[in-house]
């Protein structure tokens, strides 16, 4: 037994923790966790103000109190909405631009200002939202108004200018990634304008980004020319990918893999919730976004927090309530009681790293199975539209139940839900925590014979 969990946990070590270590010190990737990251208050921030204009769906009987209150300021208050989710993917650009510029100037000793990144990122970025047309030879913003469709000058309009929203995260990357590295190259390279030593060095920051800056506009205009040309644009280029990519993780068996990727980095010690969900944020922000406007995919939002994960990854908060309270040994039940209140609000450090839950034969396979099993209950009951899609992002310590409804604005169903996905959760780790548990009292019981013995 003991050697084929040692030929498992090597396994997982060679071709897991490996690939994924270096990956998760890859700059991009660092720089797009750290953009997920600062995207988070303004998430919540917004989601608060979509859930009271949303709420009198949920409860018919609130329908008359804000007919002659919150709606008639809507239109003053979802204000918040616009300028948190509307333009999410602009603070995804300069988070981005700034923290990539950062470590570009770290680890490769180059005199670059991270706020002249973050800056040369939104300006390149904004080169790529309107959207052109070659029209008889001369390139043209599209102006359409339909009754589906509003672009004016170029600009796409829906409550705020679309392109800006989430739909533009990925593109917003890509093109910080570009004018970063432009940057970076241009100044390493000494093409720049030198200021004497007498010169502020405000004014002289500005200056040194003066040719990399004209040098990322031209770059941005070729691309965007090109793309033009072939009837296409950046956005469309990038909808390719991001479309395959979100159509998978809407997929049972998609979702399967990924909670099985992100388990399988914590049993050898890496931060698998970190890593996994920062890649997933636009994904899940842009379904949160298409729930509002009617779609139904479960995949959106807090999904992970609220209906996974409960207690922390691994789905552990039914367990933890357990051996807070029922477990006979005495290293699990002080573990259960100094960890039973952070896991109502989805924290279990404590649990991962003192159980051990890392690299322990004792607890992978529920660590595994627990939130797979939690993940397709919920995913199946918002997919059979027994419980409503998540709309807003509530805060993702959010206690068991209530993110769930606060997540689908006010579906009490969600909160029954929820707590069914954490006693299922919790069926799947019962043997397994109670073998573990009787190990731990076995051998806690023959140390302290042995003690007895040796003071008698």
């Amino acid at each position: 037994m003991d050697s084929e969990n040692n030929k498992m946990f090597k396994f997982m070590n060679d071709h897991l923790m490996g690939p994924m270590g270096k990956l998760a010190s890859f700059p991009i990737v660092r720089a797009v966790m750290a953009a997920g990251m600062a995207s988070i208050p303004f998430t919540i921030v917004g989601s608060m103000f979509l859930i009271v204009n949303v709420l009198p769906q949920s409860f018919s009987g609130l329908a008359g109190i804000w007919a002659g209150s919150f709606d008639k300021i809507t239109n003053l208050y979802m204000l918040a909405n616009g300028a948190t989710m509307g333009i999410l993917s602009l603070y995804f650009c300069l988070v981005f631009g700034y923290e990539y510029t950062k470590i570009q100037a770290s680890e490769h000793k180059i005199d670059i200002n991270p706020l002249n990144g973050a800056l040369l990122s939104m300006m390149a970025f904004f080169m790529c939202i309107p959207q052109l047309i070659f029209k008889d030879g001369v390139a043209t913003l599209v102006t359409t108004v339909t009754k589906d469709t509003k672009i004016i000058d170029g600009y796409q309009i829906a409550g705020g200018v679309s392109r800006l929203g989430t739909t533009g995260i990925f593109t917003a990357i890509i093109m910080s990634i570009i004018a970063v590295k432009i940057y970076a190259w241009l100044v390493q390279k000494n093409v720049t304008i030198k200021m004497p030593d007498t010169v502020p060095a405000g004014v002289s920051r500005s200056f040194t980004a003066l040719i990399p800056t004209f040098a990322i506009a031209l770059t941005v205009i070729v691309i965007n020319g090109i793309l033009v040309a072939f009837n296409t644009d950046i956005y469309k280029i990038v909808a390719i990918p991001f479309g395959f990519v979100t159509q998978l993780t809407n997929t049972w068996i998609g979702l399967l893999v990924i909670y099985f990727i992100m388990h399988a980095l914590w049993i050898v010690g890496i931060h698998g919730a970190t890593i996994v969900t920062s890649f997933l944020t636009p994904i899940v922000l842009s379904n949160m976004q298409l729930n509002i406007h009617g779609a139904n995919i479960p995949f959106a939002a807090e999904f992970n927090n609220t209906f996974v994960t409960i207690g922390g990854s691994g789905a552990t908060l039914g367990m933890v309530i357990f051996i807070a309270f029922f477990a006979k040994s005495a290293q699990l039940s002080a573990l259960g009681k100094a960890s039973v209140v952070p896991a109502f609000f989805n924290i279990n450090e404590p649990i991962l790293f003192g159980m051990p839950v890392v690299y322990n034969p004792y607890t992978a396979i529920p660590f595994f199975l627990a939130p797979m099993a939690s993940m397709s209950l919920a995913y199946f009951a918002i997919k059979l539209h027994m419980v409503n899609a998540p709309i807003a992002q509530p805060a993702w310590p959010t206690p068991v139940g209530l993110g769930a409804f606060i997540g689908t604005a006010g579906d009490w169903r969600a909160a029954v839900l929820a707590l069914l996905c954490a006693l299922l959760a919790f069926i799947i780790w019962f043997p397994f925590i109670k073998s573990y548990d009787n190990k731990l009292y076995g051998q806690e019981q023959a140390v302290a014979e042995e003690e007895r013995q040796a003071q008698a």
